[in-house]
């Protein structure tokens, strides 16, 4: 039988330079693509009006992160955003509700409901209200965000009876599509602000 010829060590060097080069490659297809996902996540969940956002969480001690979900939920980052519910601004704030906030955090202020469409003032009640909502509801964000869409009297109705509320203080089942709806965005949104923002704000 005739003998397989050896490789020589140049031979076997340069295999082993073109595999150490091929898996490089491989490791840096794969750092471009997940660098080309984060920026289409970062796309998708942006920080917005960040130096309002920073400045009135920390003042009504939310979580800024939140505070960019609830935004992106509620307005897509719009400051003319206008529902059909007549809630209006980044945050979408009702008139009713505009009129009971400027009583607790403006009263001398000259503002209307107008004013909302101002991303500074819309973030300063907008947090505030928030605030208020964590606050009633044990810093539960589920019941929170179901008071913030519905109201305190729906919410507290709902936790009144034990089909809806094991402990009368939060809510476990949400009965209203709407209001289950938009309490899953909310904790959606927030969820992908954590993961994508959190790392950057322990630093």
């Amino acid at each position: 039988m005739e003998k397989k010829k050896r490789k020589s060590p140049r031979h076997r060097a340069r295999r082993w330079r073109l595999c150490v080069i091929g898996c490089l490659i491989l490791l840096l297809s794969a750092r471009l693509a997940l660098f080309g996902v984060k920026k289409v996540e970062n796309a998708l969940y942006p920080i917005k009006y960040s130096e309002f956002v920073e400045y009135y969480a920390d003042k009504y001690e939310l979580d800024p992160l939140l505070v960019y979900a609830i935004i992106r939920t509620e307005s897509g980052f719009d400051p003319a955003a206008h529902s059909n519910a007549d809630a209006i601004g980044l945050m979408q704030i009702t008139e009713t509700a505009f009129h009971w906030l400027r009583a607790k955090i403006a009263p001398s202020e000259e503002l209307t409901f107008e004013s909302l469409y101002d991303p500074e003032t819309n973030i300063r009640f907008g947090c505030y209200y928030w605030a208020c909502c964590l606050e009633r509801y044990d810093n539960d964000i589920s019941t929170a965000a179901a008071s913030y869409f519905s109201g305190w009297t729906t919410v507290d109705n709902l936790l009144d009876d034990s089909a809806y509320s094991h402990d009368h203080i939060t809510l476990h089942t949400f009965p209203y599509g709407g209001m289950e709806q938009y309490v899953n965005k909310i904790q959606k949104n927030y969820e992908a602000y954590q993961r994508l923002y959190a790392k950057n704000k322990e630093q």
